[in-house]
């Protein structure tokens, strides 16, 4: 099986959860509380179901980890790594701010990533050695910026990095070089540096789910992605360092680090 198969069937998943998540977005939909205080709709759930319909009818044999259904088939050479509405909370407050991430691991490599914008019209894909896309056109990072001075910084949560004094430090030391900060937030601010918009993204409060897709993407568009300790990417992956060329990556690691 080719990744571009994966890839397709990858597609096919999120155009379908696409289709419930349109229905919904203007339903004013009830809203649960979930263990960890974060919430859920019936949106949620069934564009999980939507998607796992998808991937399991095509590969029935390969493992599936789902924001609200879990692990099923843990031992599975292939596992789906399913986010189905990223950004609940947005979605509920009717703001664009959300999106189905899809991506799948190979043992533990991830090899595929779709991430759906919905309200945004923007479908960002990628397998492992065929490039990064969007909405059918091929995307790259920016390729001329080396200095930390011409660059731009998005962070998105960052309540942990907040907690540690000589992280934040550096992080405040960053904020300064840099030639503008903001924060994009959720998938859009790795969309953005894809495409060639900005340059670094820190994060250090995500979930594996909300950003292995976008691993496959940034990756992919020519950028580096890793944790803020500089590993790569695993299920208890709960940060990120993400620039856009290897020079501003050991700059950032460097001012975060020291």
């Amino acid at each position: 099986m080719s990744s571009n198969e994966f890839l397709d069937i990858a597609l096919q998943a999120a155009k379908a959860g696409e289709e419930v998540i349109r229905y919904y977005y203007d339903a004013n939909v009830k809203v649960i509380m979930k263990e960890d205080y974060t919430p859920v709709t019936v949106a949620d759930i069934e564009t999980e179901q939507k998607i796992k319909e998808v991937i399991l009818g095509a590969f029935p044999e390969h493992g599936f980890y789902g924001e609200e259904t879990g692990m099923t088939n843990s031992d599975a050479e292939f596992t789906w790594l399913i986010d189905p509405i990223d950004g609940t909370k947005s979605f509920v407050r009717q703001y664009p701010f959300f999106s189905t991430q899809i991506a799948l691991m190979h043992k533990d490599e991830l090899i595929v990533g779709v991430s759906n914008g919905v309200m945004f019209n923007e479908l960002a894909w990628a397998s492992k050695g065929e490039g990064a896309f969007m909405n059918d056109k091929p995307i790259h990072v920016s390729d001329n910026i080396d200095e930390l001075r011409d660059a731009a910084l998005s962070m998105g949560n960052i309540a942990t990095l907040a907690s540690q004094p000589s992280r934040w430090q550096g992080a405040a030391k960053l904020a300064q070089q840099v030639n503008r900060t903001r924060g994009y937030g959720d998938f859009y601010h790795y969309h953005l540096l894809a495409s060639g918009k900005i340059e670094i993204i820190v994060e250090s409060d995500v979930n594996i789910l909300d950003i292995a897709a976008l691993s496959v993407i940034v990756n992919e568009a020519g950028g580096r992605f890793t944790d803020l300790e500089g590993q790569a990417l695993n299920l208890k992956t709960s940060s990120v360092l993400a620039t856009s060329n290897e020079t501003l990556y050991q700059k950032v690691f460097s001012l975060i680090h020291d």
